[in-house]
């Protein structure tokens, strides 16, 4: 298991506009032996556990440690994690969080929560954030080694710094 992949996954995951069975679809777009699995039932699971996981994230941004632990802790008693020991490529076993009759959110849910509570143990409880863009309110993993991410992609971070870049020059010239 990749368990940064799968916290990076976690942020995706709450990023993602999950409106009806298709968006979910189009989310899970690289795995698709997970398409015909998705049932309605998937998106309203994903839709209340994108509220339960968010103050993961803004806790963390806040730099309340104790509160992040307290609150994945709460989701993984919530949400228990299964894990098997997969054997569909015999040359490679490897871990999986969901056993073959989970659902799709429950596979989901399963990676986010191992995937951030490894993130957290090996990281360190502060590495989720909250966009610092004005008009963005994502969430992203910082995995950078001295842990100076702001922003949830390149493209709020170089329209933050051209704003910035046209406030200073507006102000030079006041």
């Amino acid at each position: 298991m990749d368990f940064i992949r799968y916290a990076e996954a976690s942020a995706a995951l709450l990023n993602a506009d999950l409106a009806d069975p298709d968006a979910l679809v189009a989310h899970l777009a690289d795995r698709s032996w997970l398409h015909a699995s998705v049932t309605p039932g998937d998106v309203a699971s994903l839709q209340e556990f994108q509220v339960e996981l968010r103050p993961v994230f803004e806790a963390s941004e806040a730099g309340e440690v104790p509160v992040v632990v307290s609150h994945l802790n709460d989701l993984l008693a919530l949400h228990p994690v299964t894990p098997m020991i997969s054997d569909h490529d015999p040359s490679h076993l490897h871990m999986h969080v969901a056993n073959r009759s989970a659902s799709v959110a429950e596979l989901l849910i399963g990676e986010s929560l191992m995937g951030l509570a490894t993130l957290v143990c090996d990281l360190g409880a502060t590495r989720l954030g909250v966009c610092h863009a004005s008009s963005c309110d994502n969430v992203f993993v910082d995995t950078s080694p001295n842990q100076s991410r702001r922003y949830c992609s390149d493209r709020c971070s170089s329209r933050a710094n051209v704003a910035a870049y046209r406030a200073r020059q507006k102000a030079a010239a006041s």
